[in-house]
């Protein structure tokens, strides 16, 4: 072989390995966590993959690549900066079959179901966390999360971002469902902080759907369904946060009790964009020591449909259809890109 030929080789190769270094592979059916996380030998758990890419320090983006299977969270995940640098890199954790991809299927999602008791205490109220994101420049996608079904626990949020002075959180097309009976969801996203991003996901069957309160800059909220949402869909501001402007469109609101609960005061920064937002109980309130309707805010409404029956693809005695819990062909608003797909091919 060549010298020059050779040195490039060798180069291209650590080059190569370095770089695969910062991707971990995790599967809940065939995986080990005594394995490597490569995707010859990915590791078992979660919690072994976030504790294994804590100890990273390259400048690539990290991923941790999830496959289909069952998570379940024995306690909370705390997805922290590296150890021996800045949080600027990207960190996902997100579905190796992502909901676009020709192979997918609702068996090809992973699903995450914490089963920990409560595991976070502010001081005010104790209450379970399935991921608490504790550094910036993190995204979850193609990504399934079911409600705690553990005993004890009256409030449980998938995922939840405590420090307002993070940055940048992308949610995408990930499933959040909740039975109020058995395995509830009090909040789907509990997050504050700027560059928060939740794009084609599904809220379905929880008390609230999104949930975002302090110095919530660079907000949006868009291509999304929230069904049956039996507190408020989404909550907004608190505090000087709740004049920042945001984004909101493209969204199918239904069958839920409040559309939207912001903080009292009158505000002039709420601008709702194409969206249908119908059949719901009430329209907006205020969040204070209880919720109140209110009576004060006009907010600008550009394209907001507020009639019309929103149906579902659930699931039936023939089994679960590949566009489970998005909008039907006879459902209102089925011209508006709200779900989990970003291709419109998906039928």
């Amino acid at each position: 072989m060549n010298r020059t030929f050779l040195v490039y080789f060798l180069v291209f190769t650590l080059i190569a390995e370095y770089a695969q270094s910062q991707t971990l592979f995790v599967d809940a059916v065939k995986g080990n966590d005594e394995a490597k996380g490569t995707a010859a030998e990915p590791f078992r758990s979660l919690e072994k993959a976030v504790s294994a890419a804590n100890v990273f320090s390259g400048d690539e983006p990290v991923k941790i690549k999830l496959a289909p299977g069952l998570y379940l969270l024995i306690h909370q995940i705390i997805i922290s900066p590296f150890k021996k640098q800045t949080d600027t890199v990207k960190y996902s954790i997100e579905a190796m079959i992502m909901p676009d991809d020709d192979a997918w299927s609702p068996a090809k999602m992973p699903v995450i179901q914490s089963v920990s008791a409560n595991n976070k205490d502010y001081g005010h109220f104790n209450h379970c966390v399935g991921f608490q994101i504790e550094r910036n420049n993190v995204s979850l996608r193609g990504l399934k999360f079911l409600g705690n079904a553990t005993p004890g626990v009256e409030y449980y949020y998938p995922v939840e971002r405590h420090n307002p002075d993070l940055k940048d959180l992308e949610i995408s097309q990930c499933y959040f469902i909740g039975e109020k009976n058995s395995s509830p969801i009090q909040g789907c996203v509990f997050t504050q902080g700027s560059g928060i991003h939740i794009d084609h996901c599904i809220f379905y069957g929880c008390k609230n759907a999104v949930l975002v309160f302090l110095k919530i800059n660079d907000f949006s909220l868009t291509n999304s369904i929230i069904y049956g949402a039996y507190e408020g869909a989404f909550w907004y501001g608190y505090g000087e946060s709740a004049n920042l402007p945001f984004t909101f469109r493209d969204n199918i609101i239904s069958n839920s009790n409040y559309f939207f609960v912001g903080y009292k005061g009158v505000h002039t920064n709420y601008v709702f964009n194409n969206s249908l937002i119908a059949n719901n109980t009430h329209y907006m309130a205020f969040n204070g020591d209880s919720i109140s309707p209110d009576t004060l805010n006009r907010p600008i409404e550009k394209n907001i449909r507020k009639s019309g029956t929103v149906t579902l693809n659930e699931v039936t005695a023939n089994g679960i259809p590949k566009n489970y819990l998005n909008l039907s062909d006879s459902s209102a608003g089925k011209d508006i890109s709200a779900g989990i797909f970003k291709k419109d091919h998906h039928d």
